[in-house]
């Protein structure tokens, strides 16, 4: 089932969560995009992954000294 990237940027805007990197990239694979968007933004998704992946990382200190 494809992702809806309205209804994920609404989510993100409402609650302030950023959707899991997979449903990202099944947004991309679904969208038909020219190859010079699609390649720009793989590029973009790549920067997204590593980010999100430094986000739960020190998510996971914080609340790791929290408990």
């Amino acid at each position: 089932m494809p992702v809806n990237p309205q209804q994920a940027l609404e989510d993100l805007n409402e609650e302030a969560l950023l959707p899991n990197p997979v449903k990202v990239r099944d947004m991309l694979f679904h969208a038909k995009l020219a190859p010079e968007q699609s390649l720009e933004l793989n590029r973009q998704f790549t920067e997204y992954q590593k980010h999100f992946g430094d986000a739960l990382k020190l998510a996971k200190e914080i609340l790791g000294k929290l408990a």
